[in-house]
């Protein structure tokens, strides 16, 4: 359905309007060929019936004086005209008494109108046996036209039809007419086939243009809303449309500004946090110096180094949303190698597959770090640490893999919540503050990509980082 249905707001309008439409044309429809129906009834079975029974009445056949009149019938409709040929000659067409059955058997019936006819002609005290109807349409180029009565002539070519009618009277033979017969249906198509489009051009036209006006405002707001970024000073939505439409933007620029203030003032918070903090933790790191101990000395600079990276991870994953990095176009093979060499450096066994060069558009120093904390985390729980880089036509994917002891499968998810410790699954002497995998899966998510943990075969982890190549 989704694939038939519009995805736009005047799509979706317009569809539902012609629909509607469709379906009171489609009624409509109905009830006129109803009418119709009723109306060829008065026109042309009760004028038949009124022809045959005076037929009937003419051969000698016993006809009920007192039976009920059909709705309509007239039994003076026709008096008139010779009697000597046994032929009745009246305004819709002529009775003829035939000995048998003239109407061919390969036309085909109508037994509607047959049951019609056979109603009337007994509500009128007529006995009759079988009663065959047919309705054949007329050749314009017909040679009887031109041996008939001019009018008839004229009136069947313009009803485009002819009733032919056969009624047996039991013992005696058969009774045989023809008269025109209304195609009404097939103008009555074309009337409102013709009235459909009219509706159509005169109310969906106008549905359009005001469907087009409300989605064309809402469409930039859903454009602004997508692209919304606290830090890229963008302009306001032009407030157009429906005065509901202006609204509804309106409050959407003032939500922006606020969120935006709201952020401005939250970093201005974590700056000064920052430098609060920063300070008594250098002045800590001059004054261990005065520390005799070189143990204690050396676990007082740890737990003071261990302080700062924890502040500056806090402080990273707080200001993650506006960072102030801008996006670049960047060699991401290069940029994990780069890593991996920093990591070498320090006589970690880290290993990188070579690959060829892959270019993203991306925030590098960000990445570089989202990459360096999976290492560190392959490092300290695993030993030796493998670096892959593998693309394809949508997605690219850096793993991270280790043969560490792997976490639990109810837990992958947790451990990306912030000072999330694992300790029945981590070395506990190696843990930090529990910040690295959240601040990397920030950083991937910012880039419209995903972190993902799988446990290896035969024991370990797999990292796993997937962005979109566009």
């Amino acid at each position: 359905m989704n694939r038939i249905v519009p995805r736009s707001l005047p799509g979706q309008i317009a569809l539902l309007v012609a629909v509607a439409l469709f379906v009171a044309q489609a009624i409509n429809f109905g009830l006129l060929v109803r009418e119709r129906q009723g109306a060829r009834f008065a026109q042309v079975i009760v004028p038949t019936v009124t022809r045959l029974i005076d037929g009937a009445e003419r051969l000698g056949t016993p006809v009920n004086p007192r039976a009920d009149t059909p709705a309509g019938v007239d039994r003076r409709d026709g008096q008139g005209g010779g009697r000597g040929d046994g032929r009745r000659q009246n305004r819709g067409g002529r009775v003829d008494f035939v000995p048998a059955n003239p109407i061919p058997a390969e036309l085909a019936r109508r037994p509607d109108v047959e049951n019609d006819l056979r109603r009337g002609l007994t509500d009128g005290g007529v006995q009759v046996g079988q009663v065959i109807a047919v309705v054949h349409p007329i050749d314009a180029n017909r040679p009887l036209l031109k041996r008939m009565d001019p009018a008839r002539a004229d009136r069947l070519r313009r009803m485009g039809a002819e009733l032919i009618v056969a009624v047996e009277l039991p013992g005696k033979g058969w009774l045989s007419l023809s008269s025109a017969w209304p195609r009404s249906e097939r103008n009555l198509i074309w009337q409102l086939f013709a009235q459909t489009l009219i509706l159509y051009i005169v109310v969906l036209l106008p549905v359009l243009w005001a469907g087009h006006r409300i989605a064309r405002p809402l469409r930039k707001l859903a454009e602004a809303t997508r692209a919304f970024h606290p830090n890229d000073n963008a302009d306001p939505v032009e407030e157009s449309g429906p005065s509901d439409v202006r609204a509804v933007i309106a409050a959407y620029n003032s939500l922006s500004t606020r969120v935006t203030a709201m952020l401005d003032e939250k970093d201005r918070m974590l700056g000064a946090i920052g430098h609060d903090l920063r300070t008594p933790l250098a002045a800590l790191r001059v004054r261990i110096e005065s520390v005799d101990d070189d143990e204690d000395r050396a676990r007082m600079a740890d737990t003071i180094d261990e302080m700062n990276h924890t502040l500056d991870d806090i402080l990273s994953l707080a200001r993650l949303g506006r960072p102030s990095e801008p996006a670049t176009d960047v060699d991401l093979s290069a940029l994990i190698d780069a890593v991996v060499e920093d990591f070498r450096d320090l006589d970690q066994d880290v290993t990188f597959e070579e690959a060829p060069r892959l270019r993203m558009h991306l925030r590098p120093s960000l990445m570089r770090r989202a990459v360096r904390n999976l290492i560190e985390n392959a490092i300290k729980y695993g030993g030796a640490t493998e670096v892959r880089l593998r693309s394809d036509d949508r997605n690219v994917r850096i793993e991270v893999c280790d043969r560490g002891p792997g976490i639990p499968q109810d837990k992958l998810e947790k451990v990306f919540d912030p000072f999330t410790r694992l300790e029945e699954s981590r070395n506990r002497e190696t843990g930090g503050a529990g910040l690295g995998l959240a601040l990397a899966r920030a950083i991937v998510r910012d880039a419209s990509g995903e972190i993902t943990l799988v446990n290896r075969e035969g024991g370990g982890l797999v990292a796993t980082i997937t962005l979109p190549r566009s």
